[in-house]
């Protein structure tokens, strides 16, 4: 098992995982993201559908004051909106293939991010290597889970994405996103990365649980462990 590397996962024994669980390794939950809420939040279709929408009342309006006949500048603005539709159309289609060909996996020992649409990825990530965990929310409850790792340990972030925590370029963090129920698979990844900070006996940071401002009740947030160096199967 190569540290920090890539494996196709063809032919995977246990779905989301490359190979059968060691002795005493047992999976405690596997879920996957949402592919509307990835489809907006990572590929955010919201902003490309804005973006066409005033592409094609500029190209209208600046017809229309340069004189063109009216169907020809409506003509020009529903091109735009058309092409528009086709991008949104093809990038809400990735986030369904992403979503369908991701699968989270929590053990008692580790996380696993198996992914890819076109060349499948899984990383083993052991709790000791988990330095610190966040919990995002939306307004539904579906929300994302980043994990900083400990150290020199990194995974490249074109590796990761869409499954890594926006910006992090410097120090790229594995990122759940768009799980539903996330407040509770949060709080049970939580438990283990406590666990295995107890054992390693280093602090852990929990990042405050970040909410939209119409739904400010608290909910618990995952935790991290430092030590250990992630690897990938």
């Amino acid at each position: 098992m190569s540290e920090l590397g890539p494996n196709e996962h063809a032919g995977e024994p246990v779905r989301g995982l490359p190979g059968h669980l060691p002795a005493g390794e047992h999976i405690l939950w596997q879920g996957a993201p949402d592919w509307r809420t990835l489809a907006r939040t990572a590929l955010h279709t919201h902003l490309v559908g804005g973006y066409f929408g005033i592409l094609a009342a500029w190209n209208t309006g600046s017809g229309l004051a340069s004189g063109v006949p009216v169907a020809q500048a409506m003509g020009s603005g529903v091109v735009t909106l058309l092409a528009g539709a086709l991008a949104i159309a093809l990038l809400t289609l990735y986030a369904w293939l992403a979503a369908r060909t991701t699968v989270y996996t929590m053990t008692n020992r580790r996380f696993v991010l198996r992914h890819g649409v076109a060349l499948s990825k899984c990383f083993n990530i052991p709790y000791s290597a988990v330095a610190s965990a966040g919990l995002k929310l939306d307004a539904r409850g579906v929300g994302d889970i980043p994990l900083g790792l400990a150290g020199d340990a990194k995974i490249a972030y074109p590796h990761l994405w869409p499954h890594v925590r926006p910006w992090s370029f410097v120090n790229p963090q594995p990122m759940m996103r768009a799980l539903p129920d996330a407040a509770a698979v949060a709080e049970r990844l939580s438990l283990h990365l406590q666990q295995a900070s107890s054992a390693a006996d280093r602090p852990f940071v929990v990042e405050p649980v970040r909410q939209p401002a119409a739904r400010p009740s608290a909910v618990s947030s995952g935790t991290g462990a430092s030590g250990g160096q992630p690897a990938a199967a």
